[in-house]
């Protein structure tokens, strides 16, 4: 969560471009991540990207470690434990699921999270949409999925929807990006003894470091840096929409780097979806509930 100045009128257009510059980049960062799960595993992989992400976000931003409340740690510290437990669901499911159809599944928790926000009856309507969606994914044939990926999608859904709460608690005690800061190095260092446990000495081998940090800035340096410029002209509630468009980048990342294929149900699957969220940020912002606006950690 970031505090973010009022929108300025004016270059939204542009501000709309940095943030679409800005999840494409994301999802060729999880594509590159999928690459070296053969050399050090999905747990190894959240552990550099964690590591990394971390090292670059505690050198920009600088955050202020002394004198915070009891409260400010165990909102962090929580925060911290749901952004290692989300990003290792999503690399475990991505490691099983196409990335396009893991992207699509999780989604879900947010799109569920917006409706629940906008307290209307004709919300739910878009939460169906959605459901309709994933099921003609699953008409695609859910049994030709590995069922432990989508499980894990499911639960990467699940913590995503706990990463936004936490965030927004997060962004009420820390300035800035501060306290993403110390939660990304919280998770890195619960992320830590997992991945040097599986992926063992190969996770220390300089190619392996330096592929580390480059899905780092991809996911992470990147993403944040164009997403805080665009944000400084663009509604929240339109950068939510933008947000939406998530699981199409994905699956189109997945043809392009990962040749994972692209059916036909999937498409239409997909669609459903994308315009399900933007539905049920638009009821949202109609019922003048405040959203979070999160930068994704993924």
């Amino acid at each position: 969560m970031t505090i973010v100045p009022p929108a300025r009128r004016g270059g939204t257009l542009g501000a709309a471009g940095l943030v679409l510059v800005g999840l494409i980049c994301q999802d060729i960062g999880a594509a590159s991540a999928v690459t070296l799960f053969p050399q050090v595993g999905a747990l190894g992989m959240v552990t550099l990207r964690l590591a990394f992400s971390a090292i670059i976000l505690m050198a920009v931003f600088r955050p202020r470690l002394r004198g915070r409340s009891t409260a400010d740690w165990f909102t962090v510290i929580a925060f911290g434990l749901a952004l290692a437990l989300m990003n290792g669901l999503f690399y475990e499911a991505i490691a099983r699921v196409p990335l396009g159809t893991t992207v699509t599944i999780e989604v879900l928790g947010p799109l569920i999270l917006s409706v629940v926000v906008s307290r209307r009856a004709s919300a739910w309507l878009w939460a169906v949409l959605a459901f309709v969606g994933v099921a003609i994914l699953g008409w695609g044939g859910f049994d030709k999925l590995d069922p432990v990926g989508v499980a894990f999608a499911c639960a990467a859904g699940v913590m995503w929807v706990c990463y936004i709460l936490l965030s927004a608690r997060t962004g009420r005690h820390f300035e800035r990006l501060d306290g993403l800061a110390i939660a990304m190095s919280i998770g890195a260092i619960v992320a830590i003894p997992f991945g040097v446990v599986t992926a063992g000495p190969t996770l220390f081998q300089v190619h392996i470091l330096l592929l580390g940090v480059a899905v780092a800035v991809l996911s992470s340096a990147i993403p944040y840096g164009l997403e805080l410029l665009a944000l400084r002209s663009l509604p929240a509630a339109t950068f939510s929409i933008l947000m939406s468009l998530s699981p199409a980048l994905a699956a189109t990342a997945g043809l392009l780097i990962l040749n994972q294929s692209l059916t036909i149900p999937d498409a239409i699957a997909i669609v459903l979806v994308v315009v399900a969220s933007m539905g049920a940020v638009r009821a949202a912002a109609r019922g003048d509930r405040q959203l979070p606006v999160v930068l994704p950690a993924e």
